[in-house]
């Protein structure tokens, strides 16, 4: 047992300012800004430094993996930590930094090109940094709840979906940008200058970003901590297992969810520059150092930032969305029409109309990054927000594995090298969530129409 006390006989914590929020969450710009260069220049890079694009997605494997491993220790950890700076301060601050040096590494692995090819360094480096963002990322979900009444979950993922939105759309464009400005061309197995700028860039933003949640935001101690959620009891590390076997019925349920719309999104990221550069503008696969290749990640980027960026709009309308038809009504529409979005990409006559398709992909997006976690943070028991919020990250990498063992082979074999079709497939993940979703039960779904901060 983690609690002795009824969640009825627990104080109510005071309502938060949408500033207070706003603080709060503005270390996920900086976080959002690190993924989005990631997400969008990873495969290019891999690419540059000699992968082939049926090895993509095992390449990509390094960062769910280490995502299922950390995030769980963290929270279970974080759960267990008081510090001058609070309990979960103290990781989101040592992931930031760390997550500065990785951003550093990724586009210079050449300059370790004489100790193993350029190929594993890079995958070595996507490691690192992955592994970074999660000691940073894991303790935000769970410091929105800590901090946040019931009534406010909605407002709390909403301003922390668009902070992420806004600091995805600019990681996104920044090296198109900054290929106009610099010189974008490089030798075989080095990454252009733009890029490595962006990546600097998003370094020096990631951690002072977070210093800003860190020094504007205050925890509760723990004797107000005890006071809003419960006493808890000190617990080994061995307790992990003992609540992975008691996760709440809603969690397992979010997790079917959960898995097709991480499947989907992993697909998205490892192959739409080759479906840009194969599909739409019709590239040879093996031609990844041409210019042209270039022009197809770029595009990449500018494509994420415009469903980032959607998502950040969108995030914001959530809340009343949730309170006129419900939150799984709301989460399942919006998966419905990112899955259109994506489906539509089969159909561009052009790489300028898959700007709509990311239109759509960007409403799916800001609620896949908050209604879930609104819907579970309901169901957590007091004292066990950390370590739930993490094992709940093994629903968004598990389904991410998968796709990385698979999804190569299925674009080789069954797909005839065409990686337009995982895209398609994608889309029809997408559908299957928003079916899943509409069966999981919301115990706090009633609390909507009360005390919304964004009424």
């Amino acid at each position: 047992m983690s609690s002795t006390t009824t969640p009825s006989s627990f104080k109510k914590k005071p309502m938060m300012s949408l500033a207070q929020i706003f603080n709060m969450s503005f270390g996920f710009f900086g976080i959002q800004f690190g993924f989005a260069l990631q997400n969008s220049n990873a495969s290019g890079i891999l690419r540059t430094y000699g992968a082939d694009v049926h090895q993509l997605s095992w390449f990509w494997l390094a960062a769910p993996l280490i995502g299922l491993i950390v995030q769980p220790i963290v929270g279970h950890y974080s759960d267990r930590t008081w510090s001058k700076l609070g309990r979960r301060r103290p990781y989101i601050l040592a992931g930031s930094i760390l997550s500065a040096g990785a951003l550093t590494l990724m586009p210079n692995a050449n300059i370790l090109g004489d100790i193993a090819p350029l190929v594993i360094i890079g995958a070595g480096f996507l490691m690192i940094m992955d592994a970074c963002f999660n000691l940073a990322m894991e303790p935000f979900r769970a410091l929105v709840a800590d901090n946040l009444s019931a009534e406010q979950h909605t407002s709390g993922f909403s301003v922390q979906t668009a902070l992420i939105g806004a600091g995805a759309v600019i990681g996104s464009f920044l090296p198109f940008v900054l290929g106009k400005f610099i010189d974008s061309d490089a030798p075989e197995g080095v990454i252009a200058d733009n890029v490595k700028y962006a990546f600097y860039i998003g370094a020096v933003c990631f951690v002072l970003s977070v210093l800003w949640t860190v020094f504007k935001t205050k925890e509760y101690n723990p004797q107000d901590y005890k006071a809003y959620h419960g006493e808890t009891k000190e617990e080994g590390g061995w307790n992990i297992f003992r609540d992975f076997k008691n996760i709440p019925l809603t969690m397992r349920q979010l997790g079917l969810v959960q898995f097709f719309s991480w499947f989907a999104l992993f697909g998205m990221w490892v192959f739409t520059t080759d479906t840009i550069a194969t599909h739409i503008l019709g590239l040879d696969p093996a031609d990844s150092s041409s210019e042209a290749f270039r022009d197809a990640q770029g595009w990449t980027g500018v494509i994420f930032g415009v469903y980032n960026g959607v998502s950040a709009i969108y995030a914001l309308m959530l809340p009343k969305i949730a309170r006129k038809i419900g939150r799984k009504k709301t989460h399942a529409i919006s998966l419905v029409i990112g899955a259109l979005g994506l489906i539509s990409i089969y159909f561009a006559p052009n790489k300028e109309f898959l700007i709509f398709s990311m239109v759509l992909v960007g409403i799916a997006w800001a609620s896949i990054l908050a209604m879930p976690y609104v819907i579970l943070a309901s169901s957590i028991p007091a004292g066990k927000m950390g370590i739930y919020m993490g094992i709940f990250n093994f629903f968004i990498t598990l389904p991410q594995i998968l796709n990385g063992i698979i999804g190569g082979p299925m674009v080789k074999v069954l797909f005839n090298g065409k990686p337009v079709y995982a895209l398609v497939l994608a889309g029809v993940c997408f559908l299957i969530a928003a079916v899943a979703v509409l069966r999981v039960y919301d115990p706090g779904e009633d609390k909507l129409k009360v005390g919304d901060i964004n009424r």
